[in-house]
């Protein structure tokens, strides 16, 4: 079989998905890096890895992705959200960790019901609903072992008003959740709306486990993805 011509190849990627052709050459990349000079660039890189992994594995393109960067501080803004087809930053954000994943540092991570820890690793979100939380939006944890209890724990992004820099100046960090990626309530909504229906949501932290196991950070058939 003759391979593909390359100028073909970019044609038929960029037809499978808005990021893909980009991705070939590290366009999309450097792209979301200039749009959130804040974020850590190699971090960016792994949750591009592991949403192009997912989408060669069969799983659906998206539109949008989240990133999550737990090795911040909860007092910083650690959760960013970028268009993908038109390569901006939409949102750049507090976000909650779980109350016994630590104080103002997450530290540890559970997949287990009741455990009150945040879950690391790549999600996909369904549809947003309205409950104990308010407007609340499902995620659905795509990794084995790490994050595939999600749906069962209630992992839900929601606002919260604990979620604030006046509650990160008055005690050294913002309120905890019991899990949830919990956001500040006035964004909330607008911030779901954006995520909503099968976008990617991708919770860093540099667990060695995870980082050497994931399989959409060792995607087969491609290249390893590097960790920060």
């Amino acid at each position: 079989m003759r391979p593909i011509p390359w100028a073909a190849l970019a044609v038929l990627l960029s037809l499978l998905s808005p990021f893909a052709a980009l991705a070939a050459d590290g366009g999309l990349r450097e792209a979301l890096r200039r749009a959130a000079p804040s974020a850590d660039p190699a971090v960016i890189g792994l949750a591009l890895e592991a949403t192009q992994c997912a989408v060669r594995s069969g799983l659906p393109s998206s539109q949008r992705l989240a990133v999550i960067d737990y090795s911040r501080p909860s007092t910083e803004p650690r959760l960013w959200v970028f268009d993908l087809s038109s390569q901006t930053l939409l949102y750049q954000e507090l976000v909650a960790h779980g109350r016994n994943s630590g104080e103002n540092q997450a530290r540890s991570f559970s997949n287990a019901d009741g455990s009150l820890e945040s879950s690391i690793g790549l999600f996909r979100t369904l549809d947003p609903y309205n409950g104990h939380n308010g407007y609340s939006l499902r995620m659905e944890g795509l990794e084995p072992g790490i994050n595939d209890h999600a749906l069962q724990r209630a992992l839900v992004i929601h606002g919260a008003s604990y979620v604030s820099y006046s509650a990160a100046r008055n005690q050294g960090r913002i309120g905890r959740s019991w899990g949830c990626p919990a956001v500040p309530l006035a964004v909330a909504p607008r911030l779901i709306d954006t995520l909503k229906g099968g976008q990617y949501v991708f919770a860093y932290y540099p667990d060695r486990h995870w980082l050497s196991s994931s399989p959409y950070l060792h995607c087969p058939g491609g290249e390893l993805a590097g960790a920060p």
